[in-house]
C-alpha cells in the first residue's frame, strides 16, 4: 500500500468518524440535555454555570451515550484528523517551518482533545456539584483544542487554496 493511499484512507476514516459524532452521538446527547450544546461543542468555551447547567439538563441515557459511544469515537478521531492534517501540512505547504508550525498546531490540538475527553468524562461522573476550578481545567482543554485545530485547518485550507490558485495561473 502506498503512503498516498494509506492518507486517504485515514481521511475517509476521519470523515466518517466525525459524520457519525455529528450525525448520531452528539445530537443525541444534546437531544438529552434539552437541546442544550455538548462540552466538545462549544469551541468558544463555557462558563461553571453553563457547564452546570448542562450536567443538570443532561438525562441519564444522554449521559450514557456521551460517556459511551461518544467517547469511544472520540478515542480515535483525534489522531486521525492530526494525521490528515499533518499529511495536508507536509504535502502542501512549501515552507518547511510553517509546515512544522501547523503539524505542531495538529499535535497540540488533538493532544488537547484527548485531555478535554478526560476532563468532560469527570464532570459527567463526579458525584455532587462540579466546582468552578473543574470546569475552568475543561474548558481550558476545550480552547486549546479548538484553537490548535483552527489555526492547523485554516493553514490547511490556505495551502489548498494557494496550490489550487498555482495549478490554475500555469494553465
Amino acid at each position: 500500500m502506498t503512503w498516498r493511499l494509506a492518507y486517504w484512507i485515514i481521511f475517509a476514516c476521519a470523515l466518517g468518524v466525525y459524520g457519525t459524532m455529528l450525525g448520531w452521538t452528539l445530537p443525541a446527547v444534546s437531544a438529552g440535555a434539552d437541546g442544550l450544546v455538548p462540552f466538545d461543542m462549544r469551541p468558544g468555551g463555557y462558563t461553571g454555570e453553563e457547564a452546570r447547567q448542562f450536567l443538570a439538563a443532561l438525562s441519564d441515557e444522554g449521559r450514557m451515550i456521551y460517556l459511551g459511544p461518544q467517547h469511544k469515537l472520540d478515542l480515535v478521531y483525534p489522531t486521525l484528523l492530526a494525521v490528515v492534517l499533518i499529511g495536508a501540512s507536509w504535502a502542501l505547504v512549501p515552507a518547511r517551518g510553517l509546515a512544522a508550525v501547523l503539524i505542531a498546531a495538529a499535535l497540540v490540538g488533538a493532544g488537547a482533545d484527548y485531555l478535554e475527553n478526560l476532563r468532560v468524562s469527570g464532570l459527567l461522573t463526579y458525584e455532587g456539584e462540579v466546582t468552578d476550578s473543574m470546569v475552568a481545567a475543561a474548558n481550558q482543554a476545550t480552547l486549546i483544542k479548538s484553537g490548535a485545530t483552527t489555526l492547523a485547518m485554516c493553514g490547511v485550507l490556505v495551502a489548498l487554496i494557494s496550490a489550487g490558485w498555482r495549478k490554475w495561473i500555469r494553465r
